[in-house]
């Protein structure tokens, strides 16, 4: 597809400056650490990230996409329905998937040591959405890959998924303060900031909930939604209890922690425990 990396490249600038900028306008919770290490270590896992895919990867999901609908591989791509409704589909099925990945990467020790990277930034704003260890990315990617050649959605479809994924991870992850009221109205159609933070708590049932990127209505088809983080939006730990030490936010640090980090009690068969110290 045409501009493809063009129109991504252009959303992802737009919405992050958007979003930084809302952060300094009207900010939801003062940070307990300076921008300056967590800024430059999480944007530069961005260009690390944005490097292994371009190497390791000579086709993206559009390309299959694309390859799919050429040939007439997958479900979506053998059902007579019009074309809008099969971009809507495609949209939603992916989302699914992400949401499925997503809680995958909790519930199993070894995708959780990749996803704990992710957690254990001690702050919450736009950058934490774009905080993803390379190897989680690859095993995110080979998913994403396999369910588009699965699922056979239009290029369009993914290319909007896309967008709207990229977009609403930085939005969802800033540290921007909407009226309750509005709030209210909008977890309805799109995971707000006030949701998904919950999910970055330190406390481990609020830590295994809110697992939707773009649409909410999958954390309450599966019981996997908690409205509020118990000590409120200001009073809430972010992070992980077993990482609290500001000195460790480097980019060396985050690519090692996988490897040698304390897994802590997050992971498989915690969903409705408290951590007391991890």
């Amino acid at each position: 597809m045409e501009n493809e990396g063009a129109i991504r490249l252009g959303f992802f600038l737009g919405i992050f400056i958007i979003v930084a900028l809302w952060e300094l306008v009207s900010p939801r919770r003062v940070l307990t650490t300076g921008k300056g290490i967590r800024w430059i270590s999480n944007l530069g896992i961005v260009g690390i990230d944005t490097i292994v895919v371009r190497f390791l990867f000579p086709v993206l999901a559009v390309n299959v996409a694309v390859m799919a609908e050429n040939s007439g591989w997958g479900l979506l791509n053998n059902i007579d329905l019009p074309a809008s409704v099969l971009i809507l589909a495609g949209i939603l099925f992916l989302d699914l998937i992400i949401y499925l990945q997503h809680v995958m990467f909790h519930a199993i020790p070894v995708f959780w040591r990749l996803h704990m990277m992710h957690h254990a930034d001690l702050d919450y704003d736009v950058t934490t959405g774009l905080r993803f260890h390379p190897i989680e990315i690859i095993v995110s990617m080979l998913i994403k890959l396999s369910a588009v050649a699965a699922l056979g959605p239009s290029p369009w479809a993914v290319l909007v998924f896309e967008v709207i994924l990229n977009a609403t991870a930085m939005f969802n992850h800033g540290n921007i303060k909407l009226p309750l009221g509005m709030d209210k109205v909008l977890r309805l159609l799109v995971v707000t900031p006030d949701m998904h933070r919950v999910h970055h708590s330190v406390t481990i049932r609020e830590t295994n909930s809110n697992f939707g990127f773009n649409f909410p209505w999958w954390d309450r088809l599966f019981g996997t939604y908690r409205d509020q983080p118990a000590a409120g939006h200001e009073g809430m730990t972010i992070g992980l209890a077993q990482f609290r030490d500001s000195g460790r936010l480097g980019l060396q640090w985050m690519l090692v922690l996988p490897f040698i980090g304390d897994a802590g009690s997050y992971a498989i068969n915690r969903w409705g425990k408290n951590p007391e110290k991890k």
